[in-house]
């Protein structure tokens, strides 16, 4: 879809919700918002140069998934996890994320595998580089996401997007040790292996020990 614009160029409202949306998400993702931390619709709308709108707007959206935690009057505030709820978490991952893997195999075409093999190379030269744990990942959640929207379960979709989003914020590639950040990428090299040989069982396997490895990637191992 085309977006729209103003007569004079400028981005739409919806544009720049959507701007100020991947914006908030990359800083709370990376911890750059605290948890438990008041995020100011004044003091947002100014930093990202845009009006209250846009900020409103990208705060619901956080809020449906679970990120930040609205309420009436007093603003919004990053939600804390606890390590129970960051468990609980991975724990519903580990069980759905693979079925989604498996079933998504089988319907991916050239341009989907073309992709993860791009989105995979680009992870790889980051941390061969040195890694931007921000870069690393905006990529890591394009990558999951090839297979969960591909699975062709709208429901399982929808359920595995609402989850993806606050148990990557609970274990962000800044806390991995180096063993946990080496064995996520080759994790990945054989998803893409796998999705290359249309062996979704291979993948499902892959993508449940993948996530349960997770649990611990913040252990010094």
């Amino acid at each position: 879809m085309v977006s729209e614009r103003s007569e004079a160029g400028e981005p739409t409202t919806g544009e720049a919700s959507d701007r100020v949306y991947a914006e908030l998400l990359a800083r709370i993702s990376e911890g750059e918002f605290a948890a438990g931390e008041r995020l100011y619709e004044q003091a947002l709308a100014h930093d990202l140069g845009v009006s209250r709108t846009p900020v409103r707007d990208a705060l619901k959206r956080l809020a449906a998934e679970g990120l930040v935690d609205t309420t009436p009057n007093k603003g919004a505030q990053v939600i804390s996890f606890t390590a129970e709820d960051a468990a609980t978490l991975y724990e519903l991952r580990a069980q759905f994320e693979p079925v989604a893997c498996r079933l998504s195999v089988p319907r991916l075409v050239e341009a989907d595998l073309a992709e993860l093999e791009d989105l995979d190379a680009r992870m790889q030269a980051i941390v061969a580089g040195g890694h931007d744990a921000a870069e690393l990942t905006g990529l890591n959640n394009a990558f999951h996401a090839v297979f969960v929207e591909r699975c062709g379960n709208r429901h399982l979709s929808i359920a595995l997007q609402a989850l993806f989003r606050p148990a990557v914020v609970t274990r962000t590639f800044r806390e991995y040790s180096p063993r946990s950040l080496e064995r996520s990428m080759q994790a990945h090299q054989q998803l893409v292996e796998a999705a290359r040989a249309g062996d979704g069982e291979w993948a499902e396997a892959v993508m449940r020990a993948h996530i349960l490895s997770t649990r611990h990637a913040t252990h010094h191992d």
